[in-house]
């Protein structure tokens, strides 16, 4: 008997676990389970704090995809999570949607810094980044979004994108936001202009108190150019946290302003993950 092909759209949902532990000096990945499309990479490296790199089978997102990361990092953790290259979203009429859930424990330090997302013309996603903080837990987490193929004359031309940041410490929520980039709302093109991505880079907790305060007096005192390359700006979250945001013309050059704004990190490491890739 033949069968006959269904109209829908095919769904690939991915499920990922990342579980972070404190043994003697060093933090270990205790639990590193991965569900397709998504995979999970844990090099070793030469510091104190456990890497993970995030992937997908297929170079990307696909229309109906839909991921999602846990996340835990006991008390007295340190651990790097990136991607092992940029988030490509391709055409998806249906959507697709990741999201990112991580608890992180006291005394631990957590750093998501994946690499840019890229929506391609005809995308639609929508991602969601939750992290849970004890009290005395850090947190860096750096977001990027680039207008796509540009080398192709494909800019902003994507059909919808939306990122939720949600960022509770105890329970208190210190940062709850959403950007919504949509065509419906006026042609991005002409909104966004020259610009070709936009950066979020955000640091919360007691172990970043000191790159915090450096980093608000160095962007606060940069003066303000007319027809800028990169526009950044620096907020406050009371005195546990600062959020800094950029929009740049050049999507490498903003990639280099956000490392820029991350150098303490190594240091809280114990190795340097921009030094290599895996």
């Amino acid at each position: 008997m033949s069968q006959v092909p269904s109209s829908e759209t095919p769904r690939r949902a991915g499920f990922a676990r990342l579980a972070f532990e404190r043994a003697g000096e060093r933090t270990v990945v205790r639990t590193a389970l991965a569900h397709s499309p998504l995979r999970l990479l844990t090099p070793r490296n030469h510091g104190h704090a456990a890497w993970a790199y995030t992937s997908s089978f297929g170079g990307g997102l696909v229309d109906g995809d839909s991921l999602h990361l846990d996340i835990d990092v006991a008390p007295g953790a340190s651990a790097w999570l990136s991607s092992q290259g940029a988030n490509r979203v391709y055409r998806s009429p249906s959507g697709c949607a990741s999201d990112v859930s991580a608890r992180v424990g006291d005394d631990a330090l957590l750093a998501w810094v994946p690499d840019p997302t890229a929506c391609f013309t005809g995308a639609r996603y929508t991602q969601t980044l939750a992290f849970q903080l004890a009290p005395t837990a850090s947190l860096v987490v750096a977001d990027i979004v680039t207008s796509g193929r540009s080398a192709s004359g494909e800019r902003w031309a994507f059909s919808h994108y939306a990122s939720t940041l949600r960022v509770h410490v105890g329970e208190r929520a210190l940062v709850d936001e959403r950007w919504l980039l949509d065509p419906t709302h006026g042609p991005l093109c002409e909104r966004l202009g020259r610009f070709e991505a936009m950066a979020s880079v955000l640091l919360v907790g007691p172990a970043l108190a000191t790159a915090r305060e450096a980093l608000l007096a160095r962007v606060t005192a940069l003066p303000v150019t007319p027809r800028a390359d990169l526009i950044p700006s620096a907020s406050p979250l009371g005195t546990h946290g600062l959020l800094l945001r950029a929009a740049a013309v050049s999507v490498e050059s903003l990639v280099r302003t956000t490392h820029d704004w991350l150098s303490f990190l190594p240091a809280l490491l114990g190795d340097n993950p921009w030094a290599r890739r895996v």
